[in-house]
């Protein structure tokens, strides 16, 4: 059962994540409202815009899996050899209250890690590393699965989807008045020199933006670790273990191999370039974690809570009498 410091946290990651779509929404429409009125740019060119982003993403979405696949080497778990893997999911799925049971893919390469992705074209997935599979207890992976059966449950795949159109059309919105500024394209309010300077703007304020992108990345995955800790028996003491983990496995690889997977580490449970000493204790490491003072803004421009925030957010569900 939560305890009211995990209520009070939940509530609290509800509203912070609501309030950073309407902010990023509402201050992105006053952006291109104003821009359009004082260069007399005509309605169609920001729907139009809008719309060829929206469908360039769309796209992605409902092909993406594929494309995951292709990269990560992900085929179904075996259901005779790895029939453990889909039971738990399954028995995950029926207590998250999914309506579709998610297919369950092994990723064959060595980076220890986990993930959730899927479209109306495949279907939810969610995926283990070979790497993964092979080093982690079970216990601790039944955490870690619970965690992606909670994005796929909040859906928060869509939503990171709406919000990082914003920047996007920002930027291209941006890009083409730069390019009409240079060649005397934008002649209303100041001509092509103003025309060059909005456009500069708006592509710096579509990086800007994308930081509150970024914060919402790392609200979804406190959200995640929250259903794992009420999902799974003792679910918050595991998957702490598990995220620690899973960043001594990380230690165990050269850098080469965890920078490789950077492009798409957004979908991964545990950031692959957080790596630890893979000698380490796990025990030790929690608690150094827990005890770790970290700055405000140490993670600021990453997808992922720094590992001290997380494993002092996933302490919330555990009596304080218990917390070693």
């Amino acid at each position: 059962m939560a305890t009211e410091a995990a209520r009070f946290s939940l509530a609290k990651l509800r509203v912070t994540m609501v309030g950073v779509w309407f902010a990023v929404v509402g201050l992105a429409t006053l952006i291109l409202t104003a821009i359009m009125l004082y260069l007399g740019l005509p309605s169609w060119y920001i729907y139009l815009t809008f719309a060829l982003v929206v469908a360039i993403n769309v796209l992605q979405w409902l092909f993406g899996p594929h494309l995951i696949n292709a990269v990560y080497r992900a085929r179904p778990a075996d259901p005779v050899s790895e029939a453990w893997l889909h039971e738990s999911v399954r028995e995950l799925a029926r207590r998250s209250g999914l309506s579709r049971e998610p297919k369950v893919m092994v990723a064959e390469i060595e980076l220890p890690n986990a993930f959730a992705y899927g479209s109306p074209l495949t279907g939810p997935m969610v995926a283990v590393t070979r790497g993964l599979l092979r080093r982690m207890p079970r216990d601790e992976l039944e955490a870690v699965l619970a965690h992606e059966v909670g994005h796929l449950k909040h859906r928060d795949v869509v939503v990171m989807l709406m919000i990082s159109l914003i920047p996007a059309v920002l930027y291209y919105i941006g890009y083409s008045l730069y390019l009409s500024g240079l060649f005397g394209g934008v002649r209303r309010n100041g001509g092509a020199a103003y025309g060059v300077l909005i456009g500069i703007a708006l592509m710096v304020l579509s990086f800007v933006f994308n930081i509150f992108v970024f914060l919402m990345s790392r609200l979804r995955e406190y959200y995640a670790d929250s259903h794992a800790a009420l999902t799974v028996p003792d679910g918050a003491r595991k998957l702490q273990r598990a995220l620690v983990r899973i960043m001594a496995l990380s230690g165990r690889l050269p850098q080469s191999e965890r920078v490789r997977h950077e492009t798409l580490k957004m979908f991964f449970i545990s950031d692959p370039e957080a790596a630890i000493d893979p000698s380490v204790d796990l025990d030790r490491a929690v608690e150094s974690f827990r005890r770790m003072k970290v700055s405000a803004l140490a993670d600021l421009f990453s997808t992922h809570p720094h590992p001290a925030k997380r494993i002092r957010h996933l302490d919330r569900f555990i009596a304080p009498y218990t917390i070693y």
